[in-house]
C-alpha cells in the first residue's frame, strides 16, 4: 500500500446537502434546481477537517432526476456549479465528482436501463482507485441510503451512514447523525489505540476545482 492515498467517498444528497419535499412525490429528494440546493450546517467544518487529515474528497451521487422526466437537461450541471462555487467559496477541493445520470425505470430513453456507473456499483470508486492512486481499504464510503453502504463494501472501503434513519442491513462500520459527527467519528479511528490509521476497530464509536467524471453526463 506504499504510495497509495486514502480517500472520503461522499453521496451528496441528504449527505452533504438537504433533500427537498417534492409534493408532486410526497418525499423528501434530490433538488430539483440549483435555487434548491443548500448545505446541511456543519459540512464544511466536516469537509475541511477530513481535507487536512490528508483524505482526498470524492463525490460519487446517483443523479436520475433527467432520466426520469422530473428535471431539465441542464438542471444538473446548474446544481453542480452551485456546488462547486460553494466548496471554491469555503476552500475546499474534491479531487473528483462522479455522476450516475441513468435510471432502469427512467423516461428518458439514453439515460433509461441498466448501466456499469449507478450504485450501489462500485464502479467510480474503482475507477478513482486507478486513476488516482487510491487505497480503497483505507478509505471510506460516507451516505445515507443502502445503495451508498452497499457500494462501499463491495469497492473493500470502510462505510458510514449518516441520518436519523439507522436500518439493521446493511450494516455500515460505523453510524452517525450527520457528516460532521462521521468526520469526527473517522479522525478518531485515525488515532486511537486499537484502531490505527482508517482501521477497522470492534463495534461502533459515536462522538458527542474539481474534476468531474460522469457516465453519459449532461454536465456539458
Amino acid at each position: 500500500m506504499h504510495g497509495l492515498q486514502r480517500a472520503i467517498f461522499l453521496d451528496r444528497d441528504g449527505v452533504i446537502n438537504r433533500n427537498i419535499w417534492n409534493p408532486d412525490t410526497g418525499a423528501f429528494e434530490a433538488p430539483l434546481s440549483a435555487s434548491q440546493f443548500i448545505l446541511i450546517p456543519g459540512v464544511i467544518d466536516a469537509l475541511r477537517c477530513l481535507a487536512r487529515a490528508g483524505y482526498l474528497l470524492f463525490l460519487v451521487s446517483n443523479q436520475p432526476n433527467y432520466a426520469k422526466g422530473k428535471a431539465g437537461l441542464n438542471d444538473p450541471a446548474a446544481i453542480h456549479r452551485t456546488f462547486l462555487k460553494r466548496m471554491q467559496r469555503a476552500d475546499i477541493s474534491f479531487t473528483g465528482c462522479f455522476y450516475c445520470f441513468h435510471h432502469p425505470d427512467g423516461r428518458i430513453r439514453d439515460y433509461t436501463g441498466c448501466c456499469l456507473c449507478r450504485k450501489p456499483s462500485p464502479y467510480f470508486l474503482r475507477m478513482a482507485s486507478r486513476s488516482f492512486d487510491v487505497d480503497l481499504p483505507g478509505s471510506w464510503m460516507i451516505g445515507d441510503r443502502a445503495t451508498d453502504i452497499v457500494c462501499g463494501q463491495a469497492a473493500g472501503t470502510h462505510t458510514a451512514w449518516v441520518g436519523e434513519a439507522w436500518p439493521e442491513a446493511p450494516r455500515a462500520d460505523i453510524r452517525a447523525r450527520d457528516l460532521r459527527e462521521a468526520a469526527q467519528i473517522i479522525l478518531y479511528r485515525d488515532t486511537a489505540p486499537g484502531y490505527g490509521a482508517a482501521g477497522r476497530g470492534k463495534g461502533e464509536r459515536r462522538l458527542p476545482s474539481a474534476r468531474t467524471s460522469t457516465s453519459d453526463s449532461p454536465l456539458r
